[in-house]
């Protein structure tokens, strides 16, 4: 479906599969620097890439090289310096505060190596939230909620509360929430970070395969060599700049 955004307006789709992107993600010259002048060195520089929708793909290295700014960049959380990021026919750019907002909430899901779980709420209601926020209520949301606490091998949990789980079990959950609403991106921040090597290869099988399940494209920064090997492509940042590796 082909949308033409009117600038700072995301619309709302009411059934599901309509979207205003196909998902496809395209990177065009982006540039992005911190300091307020803009003649520091830049943290990513006239980058370009373009992703296709389904699409696992992994982003790697050093430490402040500039992966995690990239995502935020493609999750509408932050705006380049120069360049501009497209997911599907929407310039993100041309989306005020509140358009970025909807689109997230809408569109994309989020992991992040620190889980970030709503402490003051059970596992149910951090399920529920983004359902909420989607406008999603009653029996319907209830049983989706259901439905990804199953597919994510903690269905009895659904009263828990996160201090109550593993490290395991909460980014397990932090999956389900991240795909409950449907997105059609999920991009994931060092999601294994802060996991043993046999839980952090549990983790990564699961959200491979729930994403590819749903035909969700996938972008992730993480240095872990094991979900390099999971990735349909690599992208490497080496001196402010994207280069593509074989898997």
């Amino acid at each position: 479906m082909k949308w033409g955004p009117k600038k700072g307006t995301v619309p709302i789709f009411q059934k599901r599969g309509q979207s205003p992107f196909s998902p496809q993600v395209r990177i065009e010259h982006v540039s992005k620097a911190y300091r307020q002048d803009g003649r520091g060195p830049p943290v990513l520089d006239d980058v370009s890439a373009t992703i296709g929708a389904g699409e696992f793909v992994v982003v790697v290295g050093r430490s402040g090289s500039g992966k995690s700014t990239l995502l935020n960049l493609i999750g509408a959380i932050d705006l380049p310096s120069a360049g501009e990021i497209f997911l599907g026919d929407v310039a993100i750019g041309d989306l005020d505060e509140t358009g970025r907002a909807l689109l997230r909430r809408r569109h994309i899901g989020f992991v992040f190596q620190s889980y970030n779980l709503i402490a003051t709420l059970t596992v149910g209601e951090n399920l529920h939230l983004p359902l909420e926020l989607n406008g999603h209520h009653g029996r319907a949301a209830a049983a989706r909620v259901q439905q990804w606490l199953a597919a994510v091998g903690l269905a009895d949990s659904q009263s828990r509360w996160p201090e109550e789980l593993s490290g395991g079990e909460q980014q397990r959950i932090a999956i389900a929430r991240a795909l409950v609403h449907e997105p059609q991106l999920v991009l994931a921040d060092e999601p294994t970070g802060n996991l043993d090597l046999a839980t952090a290869t549990e983790v990564i099988a699961l959200l491979d395969r729930l994403c590819r399940d749903a035909g969700t494209t996938l972008l992730m920064a993480t240095h872990s060599r094991e979900v390099i090997g999971r990735a349909d492509r690599v992208l490497t940042i080496r001196h402010a700049r994207l280069h593509e590796e074989r898997p």
